[in-house]
């Protein structure tokens, strides 16, 4: 039996890929820098696409990492055995160096190998891509996977849906066919044939081979390079390989769940409990990273503050079903202390991240007492003292907007005679979940990251944008968020004043004047300290290890960036800035475009 717990995994990955050649790189923010895809990185390749896509990256053609991720699009789903909003995802990437022979091979040394993992290959399964009409069956994976041992009756063929990757083939960007690893994770025997219809074969690893792009008119053509890409999360591998039940069964909520259990008095678990305690750890240890992330993201009602939001404000809601304190602080200190040991950017945003905690509880409390106040003029409606009952609608509203759990409205309206359309409210909530869950999706529907010409241009304006702010502003400027699609873009600043008009206009004249002077574009590599120099733009922290790419506008404009962008600047036309905002506290919005 496989006993091994988080960090063993995280380490021994990273020291086997070291061994192979690679370059280890930290992981990158959880705040996707100018992709207007996703609001958090939800995938290791995420922050790699530039370089997917042929761009040249800085510390080679060899890289792993451990990254963090965070994935909302089933939020309601947690609390059960495996679903995460916040994951650690691990990952190797070749970019145009190895390729299948090696990247499958690796894979099974790392995971067989007495001196790795040593699984037994027996049970091990693998299924590959049968292949469709725009790309053949991964003959060559077959024929690797059967030259390491592993039989045919464990290889499993299937389509686009399961073996091609991103799922179903049909987003934009770097994508290719992929061959995955099974676990067998039951005491019973295993079965000579692989089933993977079978959940108790679970699949631990990934192998993507990105050979295409697909353009935004629906096209598959050859990438530039033959990239490798893997991924294998954390979290759910341990789980697997140490045959627990659920991931909160391993030593990344193993600490969450004890405490909380301490701090609520709970001794013997209900279904409830289990399911209470579970939200409270996941949504708490998420809210952790996001405000222990450098991207400065904090609560509010819009975008990634109101996820954040959202996770807080559910946790608090579990929470008070045993205790009207506050208790949100004391269980974000245990997380800081766990996970500064290896992101050091949690211990040094620790002031923050309690701080914005405390503030979100006490404005919700807050926002509890108002809703029984709302809740005391619904009461009082004739149509409810008629009926006797709590219509959907307004019980989903009490939840949605004031955060009361249907329980809570239930006892309420107990107390008050009443009864609650218990089936007016699931419908009401399930109409809300498929919403946010098509809107979630919406964010991805363009691809993981948009490289057309449009997009190309509006990135290098942004770069313009920035040091034109400063120009204009002063050297306190500087990106703390960015989304370009092909409509506008979006630059987030610290500021403390709304800018004036005259402000504004002279941003935008100095960014057209660069445009119109038709400035050079390009990059060099160099190290952080001669990044920093050269005077280079950039956060200067522990993710610039030994290289980085400068983007150099002319003598204009120097900005630590992975690309791509426009060869001169006559190429981006006409720069107009459409709007200025604010968007939190000390910070402002300007979103633009150009013509």
């Amino acid at each position: 039996m496989v006993m091994i717990t988080t960090e063993q995994l995280r380490e021994k990955f990273l020291d086997f890929f070291k061994e192979k050649g690679h370059v280890i790189l930290p992981s990158a923010s959880l705040v996707p820098e100018n992709d207007s895809s996703t609001l958090f990185i939800s995938a290791g390749m995420q922050p790699l696409v530039p370089y997917l896509m042929g761009e040249p990256h800085p510390q080679g053609t060899k890289l792993a990492d451990v990254q963090k991720c965070v994935r909302t699009g089933d939020i309601d789903e947690v609390g059960d055995a495996w679903h995460l909003t916040f994951f650690e995802m691990l990952g190797n990437w070749s970019l145009g160096d190895y390729w299948k022979k090696e990247s499958l091979t690796w894979t099974w040394e790392f995971l067989t190998s007495p001196e790795w993992l040593g699984l037994d290959p027996k049970k091990l399964a693998v299924s590959v891509f049968a292949g469709n009409d725009t790309c053949p069956q991964d003959k060559e994976s077959v024929e690797i996977w059967k030259s390491l041992g592993v039989p045919e009756e464990r290889i499993a063929y299937l389509g686009v849906d399961d073996n091609w990757w991103p799922t179903g083939g049909k987003s934009t960007g770097p994508q290719g066919p992929d061959s995955e690893v099974f676990f067998w994770s039951s005491d019973d025997p295993v079965p000579d044939e692989f089933d993977p219809s079978d959940d108790r074969w679970t699949e631990i690893w990934n192998n993507v081979f990105m050979e295409y792009n697909r353009t935004s008119d629906g096209n598959l053509e050859p990438l530039k390079q033959k990239n490798v890409d893997t991924g294998m999360g954390l979290e759910r591998t341990v789980a697997v390989l140490n045959n627990f039940k659920s991931v909160y069964e391993t030593d990344a909520f193993d600490f969450i769940i004890d405490f909380l259990k301490e701090k609520f008095d709970l001794e013997e678990l209900s279904s409830e409990d289990i399911r209470a305690v579970r939200v409270i750890a996941d949504h708490l240890r998420a809210s952790v990273f996001i405000l222990g992330d450098d991207a400065g993201v904090v609560p509010s009602n819009v975008a990634r503050g109101y996820i954040l939001r959202r996770l807080i404000r559910r946790s608090i809601r579990y929470g008070r079903r045993y205790t009207q304190d506050k208790f949100v602080g004391s269980v974000a200190e245990i997380i800081i202390k766990r996970y500064s040991r290896v992101y050091e950017e949690i211990d040094r945003n620790k002031n923050k991240i309690l701080s914005e905690l405390d503030k979100e509880e006490d404005k919700f409390r807050k926002t509890l007492s108002t809703g029984l106040k709302v809740f005391k003029k619904i009461i009082i409606q004739p149509e409810v003292q008629e009926s006797g009952m709590i219509d959907g609608q307004k019980t989903f509203d009490l939840f949605s907007t004031f955060g009361f759990p249907l329980e809570i409205v239930k006892d309420l309206a107990r107390e008050n005679s009443l009864r609650v359309d218990e089936e007016g409210f699931e419908k009401e909530f399930k109409r809300h979940q498929e919403k946010s869950r098509t809107a979630s999706k919406g964010m991805f529907k363009g691809g993981l990251v948009d490289h057309s010409p449009q997009v190309i241009k509006m990135h290098t304006a942004t770069h313009l944008l920035q040091q034109a702010l400063r120009d204009v502003l002063g050297d306190h400027i500087h990106q703390k968020g960015s989304r370009i699609t092909h409509e506008k873009l979006t630059f987030d600043f610290p500021h403390s004043e709304k800018l004036s008009d005259e402000e504004i206009k002279k941003v935008e004249d100095i960014v057209n004047e660069k445009i119109l002077q038709d400035l050079p574009v390009h990059y060099e590599i160099m190290t952080p300290q001669e990044a920093k120099k050269s005077g280079a733009i950039g956060v200067f922290d522990e993710r610039y290890d030994k290289q980085v790419k400068v983007y150099f506008i002319g003598d204009y404009s120097k900005e630590i960036c992975g690309g791509p962008h426009v060869k001169s600047t006559k190429e981006v036309g006409k720069f107009k800035i459409l709007k200025e905002k604010s968007v939190g506290s000390g910070i402002r919005r300007i979103e633009a475009t150009v013509e």
